[in-house]
Protein backbone atom coordinates (compact mmCIF):
# COMPACT_ATOMS: atom_id res chain seq x y z
CA UNK A 1 0.00 0.00 0.00
CA UNK A 2 2.67 2.33 0.60
CA UNK A 3 4.50 2.20 -2.76
CA UNK A 4 1.16 2.56 -4.16
CA UNK A 5 0.43 5.51 -1.91
CA UNK A 6 3.70 6.94 -3.07
CA UNK A 7 2.79 6.65 -6.40
CA UNK A 8 0.04 7.73 -6.95
CA UNK A 9 1.26 11.19 -4.77
CA UNK A 10 3.82 11.33 -7.51
CA UNK A 11 1.25 11.79 -10.24
CA UNK A 12 -1.53 13.43 -9.02
CA UNK A 13 -0.83 17.37 -8.33
CA UNK A 14 -3.84 18.07 -5.23
CA UNK A 15 -2.24 14.66 -3.20
CA UNK A 16 1.32 15.84 -3.78
CA UNK A 17 0.22 19.16 -1.89
CA UNK A 18 -1.38 17.15 0.67
CA UNK A 19 1.52 14.89 1.33
CA UNK A 20 3.66 18.46 1.36
CA UNK A 21 1.68 19.84 3.47
CA UNK A 22 1.55 16.65 5.77
CA UNK A 23 5.60 16.75 5.35
CA UNK A 24 5.67 20.30 7.26
CA UNK A 25 3.06 19.08 9.62
CA UNK A 26 5.48 16.60 11.01
CA UNK A 27 8.66 19.47 11.21
CA UNK A 28 5.93 21.46 13.60
CA UNK A 29 5.74 18.60 15.19
CA UNK A 30 9.37 18.07 15.72
CA UNK A 31 9.67 21.63 16.79
CA UNK A 32 6.84 21.20 19.24
CA UNK A 33 8.43 18.14 20.84
CA UNK A 34 12.01 19.52 21.28
CA UNK A 35 10.84 22.65 22.46
CA UNK A 36 8.51 21.14 25.45
CA UNK A 37 10.94 18.51 26.29
CA UNK A 38 13.81 21.50 26.99
CA UNK A 39 10.87 22.73 29.37
CA UNK A 40 10.33 19.57 30.74
CA UNK A 41 13.72 18.23 31.36
CA UNK A 42 16.51 21.71 31.31
CA UNK A 43 14.57 24.18 32.56
CA UNK A 44 12.99 25.15 36.05
CA UNK A 45 10.93 27.25 34.10
CA UNK A 46 8.01 26.90 31.06
CA UNK A 47 9.80 29.54 29.30
CA UNK A 48 10.40 28.89 25.78
CA UNK A 49 10.96 30.66 22.44
CA UNK A 50 7.99 28.87 20.65
CA UNK A 51 4.41 29.20 21.14
CA UNK A 52 3.14 25.78 21.69
CA UNK A 53 -0.79 26.30 21.46
CA UNK A 54 -0.21 28.35 18.56
CA UNK A 55 1.71 25.90 16.81
CA UNK A 56 -0.62 23.04 18.32
CA UNK A 57 -3.48 25.08 16.29
CA UNK A 58 -1.57 25.06 13.16
CA UNK A 59 -1.13 21.25 13.17
CA UNK A 60 -4.56 21.01 13.37
CA UNK A 61 -5.85 23.69 10.74
CA UNK A 62 -3.21 21.42 8.61
CA UNK A 63 -4.94 18.55 9.34
CA UNK A 64 -8.03 19.68 8.05
CA UNK A 65 -6.38 21.28 4.95
CA UNK A 66 -5.03 17.45 3.75
CA UNK A 67 -8.61 15.90 4.97
CA UNK A 68 -10.17 18.44 2.24
CA UNK A 69 -7.53 17.88 -0.31
CA UNK A 70 -7.66 14.46 -0.17
CA UNK A 71 -11.69 14.45 -0.18
CA UNK A 72 -11.59 16.69 -2.98
CA UNK A 73 -9.63 14.81 -5.02
CA UNK A 74 -11.81 11.53 -4.17
CA UNK A 75 -15.01 13.53 -5.16
CA UNK A 76 -13.84 14.68 -8.21
CA UNK A 77 -12.03 11.32 -9.36
CA UNK A 78 -15.18 9.59 -8.23
CA UNK A 79 -13.42 7.10 -5.94
CA UNK A 80 -10.32 6.02 -7.82
CA UNK A 81 -7.38 5.53 -5.45
CA UNK A 82 -10.17 5.39 -2.32
CA UNK A 83 -7.63 3.28 0.07
CA UNK A 84 -4.77 5.47 -0.71
CA UNK A 85 -6.82 8.77 -0.20
CA UNK A 86 -7.71 7.25 3.19
CA UNK A 87 -4.05 6.34 4.03
CA UNK A 88 -3.40 9.46 4.29
CA UNK A 89 -6.02 10.84 6.37
CA UNK A 90 -5.00 7.93 8.85
CA UNK A 91 -1.59 9.62 8.69
CA UNK A 92 -2.52 12.84 9.15
CA UNK A 93 -4.58 11.95 11.85
CA UNK A 94 -1.34 10.44 13.66
CA UNK A 95 0.86 13.09 13.19
CA UNK A 96 -2.23 15.63 14.98
CA UNK A 97 -2.11 13.31 17.65
CA UNK A 98 1.65 13.62 17.84
CA UNK A 99 1.32 17.21 18.05
CA UNK A 100 -1.23 16.36 20.92
CA UNK A 101 1.20 14.83 23.18
CA UNK A 102 4.01 17.32 22.55
CA UNK A 103 1.11 19.68 23.70
CA UNK A 104 0.65 17.66 27.47
CA UNK A 105 4.38 17.18 27.30
CA UNK A 106 4.36 20.68 27.61
CA UNK A 107 1.73 21.73 30.01
CA UNK A 108 3.28 18.91 32.23
CA UNK A 109 6.40 21.10 32.01
CA UNK A 110 4.05 24.09 33.24
CA UNK A 111 2.41 22.38 36.05
CA UNK A 112 5.37 20.69 37.43
CA UNK A 113 7.72 22.83 39.42
CA UNK A 114 11.48 23.71 38.25
CA UNK A 115 13.16 20.69 35.81
CA UNK A 116 12.09 16.84 35.79
CA UNK A 117 14.35 14.62 37.30
CA UNK A 118 13.93 10.68 36.71
CA UNK A 119 15.35 9.80 40.39
CA UNK A 120 16.00 6.21 40.35
CA UNK A 121 14.47 5.92 36.75
CA UNK A 122 16.83 8.74 35.08
CA UNK A 123 19.15 6.16 33.27
CA UNK A 124 15.91 4.19 32.15
CA UNK A 125 13.98 7.76 31.34
CA UNK A 126 17.24 9.38 29.31
CA UNK A 127 17.47 5.79 26.82
CA UNK A 128 14.05 6.25 26.26
CA UNK A 129 14.32 9.72 25.50
CA UNK A 130 17.58 8.99 23.37
CA UNK A 131 15.73 6.48 21.15
CA UNK A 132 11.80 7.98 20.81
CA UNK A 133 14.23 11.18 19.50
CA UNK A 134 15.97 9.59 17.12
CA UNK A 135 13.24 7.34 15.51
CA UNK A 136 10.83 10.78 15.83
CA UNK A 137 13.98 12.59 13.55
CA UNK A 138 14.25 9.56 11.26
CA UNK A 139 10.90 9.24 10.64
CA UNK A 140 10.42 12.19 9.69
CA UNK A 141 13.33 12.05 6.88
CA UNK A 142 11.23 8.84 6.09
CA UNK A 143 8.07 10.67 5.57
CA UNK A 144 9.85 13.15 3.29
CA UNK A 145 12.16 10.77 1.58
CA UNK A 146 9.28 8.12 1.01
CA UNK A 147 11.80 5.14 2.80
CA UNK A 148 9.70 2.27 3.62
CA UNK A 149 12.67 -0.03 4.58
CA UNK A 150 13.78 2.56 7.06
CA UNK A 151 9.87 3.14 8.16
CA UNK A 152 9.99 -0.68 8.53
CA UNK A 153 12.80 -0.32 11.03
CA UNK A 154 11.46 2.65 13.34
CA UNK A 155 8.37 0.34 13.36
CA UNK A 156 10.05 -2.30 14.43
CA UNK A 157 12.26 -0.42 17.38
CA UNK A 158 8.87 0.62 18.83
CA UNK A 159 7.66 -2.89 18.60
CA UNK A 160 11.02 -4.50 19.97
CA UNK A 161 11.87 -2.54 23.38
CA UNK A 162 10.51 1.05 23.54
CA UNK A 163 7.51 0.13 24.25
CA UNK A 164 8.31 -1.98 27.29
CA UNK A 165 10.72 0.28 28.14
CA UNK A 166 8.12 3.16 28.64
CA UNK A 167 5.84 0.49 30.43
CA UNK A 168 8.42 -0.54 32.55
CA UNK A 169 8.99 3.24 33.86
CA UNK A 170 5.07 3.88 34.65
CA UNK A 171 4.19 0.57 35.82
CA UNK A 172 8.05 0.83 38.51
CA UNK A 173 6.53 4.10 39.75
CA UNK A 174 2.48 3.19 39.81
CA UNK A 175 3.39 -0.32 41.64
CA UNK A 176 5.20 1.51 44.36
CA UNK A 177 8.52 -0.61 43.81
CA UNK A 178 10.61 2.40 43.57
CA UNK A 179 11.16 4.98 45.93
CA UNK A 180 13.62 7.90 45.97
CA UNK A 181 10.94 9.91 44.00
CA UNK A 182 7.98 12.77 45.86
CA UNK A 183 4.39 12.15 44.86
CA UNK A 184 4.51 15.13 42.12
CA UNK A 185 7.79 14.19 40.28
CA UNK A 186 6.52 10.60 40.56
CA UNK A 187 2.97 11.35 39.08
CA UNK A 188 5.09 13.47 36.37
CA UNK A 189 7.36 10.90 35.90
CA UNK A 190 5.22 8.54 34.65
CA UNK A 191 3.18 10.63 32.86
CA UNK A 192 6.14 11.54 30.88
CA UNK A 193 7.37 7.93 29.90
CA UNK A 194 3.05 7.71 28.86
CA UNK A 195 3.51 10.55 26.51
CA UNK A 196 6.84 9.34 24.99
CA UNK A 197 5.33 6.05 24.21
CA UNK A 198 2.30 7.34 22.82
CA UNK A 199 4.44 9.60 20.60
CA UNK A 200 6.74 6.84 19.23
CA UNK A 201 3.64 4.40 19.04
CA UNK A 202 2.40 7.09 16.27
Amino acid sequence: MWKELIQLFKKDNLFEQAYQEASKMLDTDAAMYDASVEALRHKDTAEIDLDIHSADKEVNRSERDVRKKVMTHLVVSGGTNLASGLSLVSVVVDIERIGDYTKNIYDLAVHHPLRLQGGPVEGKLQKVETAVTADFKGMIEVFRDRDEDKARVIMNNYKEGLSDACEEISNSILSGSISGLNSSDATAVSLYARFLKRIASH
